[in-house]
């Protein structure tokens, strides 16, 4: 070959490289993209029929994960054991081999059955191998003529592409691995996250949870207002795991927690040189939150200011990075909570009523806990075999310890019960939660929302001894006037089968009663 061709020649096994490289890093679609690489060593370097083969995980055999010039029929046929043919003593060997004539070559099996003729074409076979590891075969037919060179080149190119194939290879495994594991965890949160494992049977719980049910396959923007503690953002990650948007991001924001001069650039994103310090564009949480769902913990806290801003959002759901004019669309699904009494802060000049109004298209309400009496012994239990798996204990709570806990205020509404019951399992050295376990607020009364009340003196207390008395009864005749079946009877008294259960074992009762 003169200096021309030979230039030529250099030129396209260049752009076929840059093609390969360009190819894999498209997409990761294994087949479609191996494909595009056959396609490519075809177009550019007039390398017949090319076959990529891949190691098989169930199987321990090499099949055809693509190529190109075979039909679908001819690829399904193309599988090796190791050692078995050129293509099996090459990823066995790790070593490249070059077939002159496949006529004449006894180990080319023909699997396929795609060369009818086999006489004068020439076969290269090279491992796709990283770092040692195996991965597959890449394998290509050849009719050599003078202008297409030797084969010292062609094995060169070969071996290139072979690399760039290894990495794209191990690449898409990673990814593979990653979106099975990304799968497996959104199933699993769409699960913890389920309407029935949002633990309470109390009548307003319940209405709470009717509202998520209807709510949650919509858009609507949803209000969620509780005291502090009463699981707001559990009820808003139960809106978005069970709507449509719950393959996309959920991303929480806390108002209170982010500075008056940073809030609107955590929301919304700002552009290089917006102001000092921005040294690069910065995405903001709307934009992180694209196709799924954020939520606004403490709405109540955003500066007037900026409130304006989220109005817009709301109602013309774009928005713009500080220090840009090109508006961006805010396909996000909006879930605000507060603590706060918006109305109020509303006519204290603090909170923008028109946006108040956009915000509460479904105000759902989230009982204080000292209004959730009859949940507290189930949320009780939750937490103590939640805490006795994260620490590796067996603690459980005595029938006087239950009895205080259900006869608490909570003020701090189920946080503060969760972590009362969080302290004393770590503490605990006797496996059994008394009354005496518990801090002393826990072991008074209730009197009205954020405070308590102790009891009497012990053996004092006419009205409560009358009161045990008196349900201890109604159990008993209700079991007798159901024939002893519980469920019934928990029907008969208002009360669910696990609640009849716990009061059984409260007071002894046996059906000798």
């Amino acid at each position: 070959m003169n200096d021309s061709a030979t230039r030529d020649k250099k030129e396209r096994e260049l752009g076929a490289i840059l093609e390969v490289s360009r190819v894999l890093t498209k997409s990761f679609d294994l087949q479609d993209n191996l494909t595009l690489v056959m396609k490519t060593l075809s177009s550019r370097l007039d390398m017949q029929r090319g076959s990529v083969f891949l190691l098989e995980p169930g199987t321990g055999m090499l099949r055809i994960a693509a190529a190109h010039g075979l039909t679908r029929n001819e690829r399904e046929k193309g599988r090796y054991r190791l050692g078995e043919g050129v293509v099996g003593r090459v990823f066995e060997t790790r070593a490249p081999m070059f077939v002159p004539d496949i006529g004449d070559e006894p180990m080319f099996l023909n699997r396929t059955g795609s060369r009818p003729v086999k006489s004068g074409i020439s076969f290269l076979s090279i491992p796709i191998r990283l770092k040692g590891e195996a991965l597959g075969v890449i394998s290509v037919d050849r009719i050599y003529a003078e202008e297409h060179g030797g084969v010292d080149d062609d094995l060169r190119v070969l071996d290139i592409v072979a690399s760039l194939i290894a990495q794209f290879v191990k690449l898409w495994e990673a990814y593979r691995e990653a979106e099975s594991e990304r799968t497996t965890l959104r199933r699993e949160l769409g699960k913890r996250y389920s309407l029935p494992n949002l633990i309470g049977e109390s009548p307003g719980f319940q209405a709470v949870l009717k509202s998520v049910l209807k709510v949650a396959a919509t858009d609507a923007t949803v209000l969620v207002l509780g005291e502090s503690g009463t699981g707001k953002e559990l009820i808003a990650q139960s809106l978005h795991w069970q709507s449509p948007r719950s393959a996309r991001p959920f991303v929480a924001v806390n108002c209170a927690a982010l500075p008056d001069n940073l809030i609107e650039t955590e929301l919304f994103g700002c552009e290089r040189g917006a102001f000092t310090g921005a040294t690069a564009r910065r995405t903001g949480r709307f934009e992180m939150a694209r196709g799924g769902s954020i939520f606004l913990d403490e709405i109540g806290e955003i500066p007037i200011e900026l409130q304006g801003k989220l109005l817009r959002v709301l109602q013309e759901h774009t928005f713009e990075r500080v220090g840009s004019s090109s508006s961006i669309d805010a396909d996000v699904r909006i879930i605000a909570a507060t603590n706060k009494d918006l109305v109020e802060e509303i006519r204290r000049g603090k909170f923008r009523e028109d946006l108040y109004w956009r915000l509460n298209v479904v105000p759902v309400m989230l009982p204080p806990l000292r209004e959730r009496k009859e949940d507290i012994p189930l949320l009780a239990e939750h937490f103590v075999d939640s805490f006795n798996r994260s620490y590796g204990k067996s603690v459980s709570l005595s029938v006087e310890a239950m009895d205080a806990l259900a006869l608490c205020a909570w003020p701090g509404n189920i946080r503060e019960l969760a972590n009362t019951l969080e302290r004393i399992i770590i503490m605990n050295e006797t496996g059994i939660i008394s009354p005496d376990d518990l801090p002393y607020s826990a072991r008074r009364g209730p009197a009205g929302p954020g405070t308590y009340a102790a009891f009497g003196p012990a053996g004092g207390g006419s009205l409560r001894s009358e009161v045990v008395s008196l349900e201890k009864d109604r159990i008993i005749n209700a079991l007798k006037e159901t024939g002893y079946v519980r469920q019934r009877a928990a029907r008969a008294l208002g009360i669910t089968p696990r609640q009849l259960g716990y009061r059984i074992k409260k007071y002894g009762i046996s059906c000798q009663d």
